[in-house]
Parts: C-alpha cells; structure tokens; sequence
C-alpha cells in the first residue's frame, strides 16, 4: 500500500495509469491466436507460463531470487509487486546480495528496520512496464520511491548505477524484471 502511496506522488499521471490499464483489458479481452505444434514446444510453455505469473511469482519460480523474495516479505511489499502494475523491477539476484557487506541483510530483515527497507527495494520498481529495448535508451528512471536511477548502455551492457543487467525482459503478467547483478542503494 506504501509504494501505491509514492506512486500516486511520482509524476506518473493518472491518464497514463488508466491507459496502460485500457491496454491491459484490451490485451486480455482479445481472443487468443490459433496455436500450432511450434507453440507446444517446452520453450514456448515456459514463456507461456511466466506471463501468466505476476512479478513475485516469476521471480520466486526463478528459483535465484529467495533473499530478494525475503526482503519483499519482511518489508510488506508481496501485494504491491503480486498487483495491477505495470511494474519494471530491476530485481538483484541471491548472489549480489550476499555482496552486501556482513551483517547488512541481516540487520534490514529486523522488523525496527522496515522503513529502510522498503526504501532500498522500492528503489528497485519503476513505475510501467519498460522493457529493455526502451531502457537502453534511457539515461534515467524514476523509482517508486521518488528517487532517480542512472542508467547506460556500456561496452554493450545495461547499467543501472553500478548494477549490471545480466538477464533482461523476463516477463510477468504485470511488468518486467531485469536481473541485476547488485544490490541498488538509494
């Protein structure tokens, strides 16, 4: 309910909210295409079943986000991301926040520490689904959370502050994620 709150004070407007909402509906009302033996395939399932899990769901079944899915939980944060959306989370793997230094994951899952937390994951949601066609020309996004990220295309990479995209575009029903390889700190 919080990141809806900043939402609503983030320059997104309600126009632009309540048109992504049309192209959603349209989206889902739209019958589906026929399907062939190619849309059968394990690769074509997977992508099938991803968009059909919200931004949590698909992170969890990734299996490489479990301290990430913590985090959301310790922070309150599972039915915003579980919502409507659109969302694009720049989601940090197990491994970049075992990166943090000892004791700091430990210390923000306390429950004294919830607001830090939030501020710290909320940095990593912008509002709408962009996804990394469009973040590649973009040198800033706004976060949930008010606060700006930098981001650039180098040596062919996506950077979003010091974090590196290692996986883009995985898809959910209500966003996208981008894997990062770091822990974004506001």
């Amino acid at each position: 309910m919080k990141v809806l709150k900043m939402m609503k004070n983030s320059k997104v407007s309600a126009a632009a909210v309540a048109a992504a909402a049309c192209l959603a509906a349209a989206w889902c009302v739209l019958p589906p295409p026929q399907q062939t033996a190619a849309a059968e395939t394990p690769a074509a399932n997977a992508a099938s079943q991803a968009k059909d899990k919200d931004i949590v769901d698909t992170a969890v079944s990734a299996g490489s986000f479990k301290t990430l899915a913590a985090a959301l939980k310790a922070a309150g944060l599972v039915e915003t991301l579980k919502g409507e959306g659109p969302f694009t989370v720049f989601a940090p793997t197990d491994e970049a926040f075992a990166k943090l230094p000892a004791g700091t994951l430990e210390d923000l899952l306390k429950p004294g520490n919830k607001e830090k937390l939030t501020e710290i994951l909320t940095y990593h949601v912008v509002a709408g689904r962009h996804p990394a066609k469009e973040v590649t020309g973009m040198t800033s996004a706004k976060t949930v959370n008010g606060k700006p990220l930098k981001l650039k295309v180098e040596d062919g990479k996506v950077r979003v502050n010091d974090a590196t995209v290692t996986k883009a575009d995985v898809a959910a029903s209500n966003g996208v994620i981008h894997v990062i390889d770091t822990v974004l700190l506001p």
